[in-house]
């Protein structure tokens, strides 16, 4: 079981934010133009730089929501923090017609391509959606039919991110599989389940997959990923083909 690494240097550019869109009450998506368009992988991230008049700086991470379709252009999921230094910024003060300092693609370690095969198996939590989303958008704008199941925790439906667009992606019923689980709510869905994710559960859901999954994909709280990873283990996953993204303390 492996971690992400830390990113290689990438240059700044100056992107500016055509679109922002509320997701849920917490998570709000922000569409970027790139002036220097790049590739991303899906699973990759971007830092952020916000700098005071005085030139106090803050630089934060954020993972890649889109699919690496258009390269002149990015979206991501921002979920406010109270106590944060970037996250109420973009909520309460961002603007479309904002230019942000921007730097990335980032990370070459928690990614995944069609080329890479399957099965997956996707395990987020709240906005650790985010990385996996990317993915899923990947696979399915490419017409891929690798299997994959997202095991997704979320406070309430409504704290669902992508909500909409994840059901959608179910009915499509071409082996793409999506189970919530709800912790403080009641599941809409049958297969959904009422609880936080642990070793139980885990094991309930890799018996659902057709096949023991060739990757396996865990992004969240530190707390969520190590609860998720030991689930997974004991559910008989093999280490080296877990990997991890951690959010947060």
């Amino acid at each position: 079981m492996t971690d992400a690494v830390p990113p290689a240097a990438a240059q700044w550019q100056a992107a500016t934010i055509t679109a922002i869109i509320p997701r849920t009450a917490r998570i709000k998506s922000f569409f970027f133009a790139l002036p220097r368009p790049f590739t991303h992988r899906p699973g990759q991230y971007v830092d952020l730089r916000l700098t005071a008049p005085d030139g106090y700086s803050a630089v934060r991470s954020y993972s890649i929501a889109s699919a690496p379709d258009n390269p002149g252009e990015i979206e991501l999921a921002i979920d406010r923090l109270d106590d944060g230094e970037v996250s109420p910024f973009f909520h309460d003060v961002a603007e479309m017609g904002d230019e942000i300092e921007l730097r990335g693609p980032l990370g070459g370690h928690f990614v995944w391509s069609v080329e890479d095969g399957g099965p997956l198996l996707l395990v987020g939590g709240g906005s650790g959606l985010v990385p996996l989303m990317a993915m899923i958008r990947h696979r399915h704008s490419t017409g891929s039919v690798v299997p994959v199941l997202l095991l997704l925790s979320a406070r309430t439906w409504d704290d669902v991110l992508y909500r909409g667009e994840l059901l959608e992606l179910a009915r499509l019923d071409n082996g793409f599989t999506l189970v919530l689980s709800l912790t403080r709510d009641t599941p809409r869905r049958d297969g959904d389940y009422p609880r936080r994710i642990d070793a139980a559960l885990m094991s309930e859901v890799v018996a659902r997959m057709p096949v023991a999954p060739k990757h396996v994909f865990v992004c969240g709280s530190n707390a969520f990923v190590n609860s998720a990873a030991d689930g997974a283990l004991a559910a008989g996953i093999p280490a080296e083909v877990i990997r991890t993204e951690r959010y947060g303390a």
